[in-house]
């Protein structure tokens, strides 16, 4: 494992325009000859956009696996990337949204979705007026990979959470304006864990609610970020305050506007989501629907 760690570091050391074109190599094995998931990304394209022609289906779903093999190139450059080449990629822009936060003595819970290249916001951390930034992970069943992916998270100064762990510590530690809790908000819940649906993308959708028991429970600010590709190796995130349509969050309304900006990001885009996640496999399981 550690002989593997170094290859992948070295690699990782290579400047992007090459790993691009391993990139180029893997779209090209994986579009033409292997075709990962292609029945579930096709599915899930044709289920979510029912108005778009065949032909519409597979312009999409080949600019996906375009996007998909550079999200790989990209990843593997994460572990040695420089905290001043990784601002460069990612430009942040509203930051003033931190600064508030900060001024309001409210710590910052931020949503983002499967959308190229979420692995990339780690810089924000570097940016922020914020002392602590915590990126929230699920445990993966590769022990090695669970760790080489925390190290890539915990650059710039960040400390990763998992997942099953961050709600309790949030409850914890002081609602005082120093800490950012950064979700990938999209995630599909467990079989045993899926209580609330919702509409998504035309389909009955099971959605992660964790982070909607912090909204009625604390008074924390809840940030959108809007993800937006360039150009090859350029992203943008876009910061979007979330406020509550009466004095304060009611249940699952967090969850319900997360899933509409989402949706509208996607639509934009629809190329740079993460179409070969099973994010509907247990629509079957959904106790609680909000069909809306």
């Amino acid at each position: 494992m550690n002989f593997l760690i170094k290859i992948l570091y070295l690699i990782s050391k290579l400047p992007l325009k090459i790993l691009y074109i391993f990139s180029d190599i893997i779209f090209f094995l994986n579009y033409y000859l292997v075709g990962y998931r292609k029945n579930v990304i096709t599915k899930n394209l044709k289920n979510s956009f029912p108005e778009k022609s065949d032909e519409e289906i597979k312009e999409i779903r080949k600019k996906f696996y375009h996007n998909f093999s550079d999200y790989l190139a990209e990843t593997v450059k994460s572990f040695s990337i420089s905290q001043l080449e990784s601002r460069v990629r990612m430009q942040h822009v509203n930051q003033h949204l931190f600064h508030e936060a900060k001024a309001e003595g409210k710590n910052i819970i931020l949503m983002a979705g499967h959308v190229f290249n979420w692995e990339w916001m780690n810089a924000l951390a570097t940016i922020t007026p914020q002392k602590n930034s915590h990126p929230v992970y699920r445990k993966v069943n590769s022990n090695f990979w669970e760790d080489q992916m925390k190290k890539v998270r915990n650059k710039f100064g960040n400390e990763a959470l998992e997942a099953n762990e961050v709600i309790l510590n949030i409850f914890r530690n002081s609602n005082d304006g120093e800490s950012i809790y950064m979700f990938v908000a999209d995630q599909t819940p467990h079989v045993s864990h899926v209580n609330y649906g919702l509409q998504f993308l035309n389909q009955k959708t099971p959605a992660f609610i964790g982070y909607d028991k912090l909204a009625t429970r604390m008074d924390l600010i809840f940030i959108y970020c809007e993800m937006k590709k360039v150009k090859r190796g350029f992203y943008q995130v876009n910061y979007h305050r979330i406020y509550p349509d009466g004095e304060k969050f009611v249940k699952n309304e967090v969850v319900r506007k997360f899933h509409r900006l989402l949706e509208n990001t996607i639509h934009k885009n629809p190329d740079n989501y993460l179409w070969s996640h099973r994010k509907w496999k247990y629509q079957d399981s959904i106790k609680t629907y909000d069909g809306e």
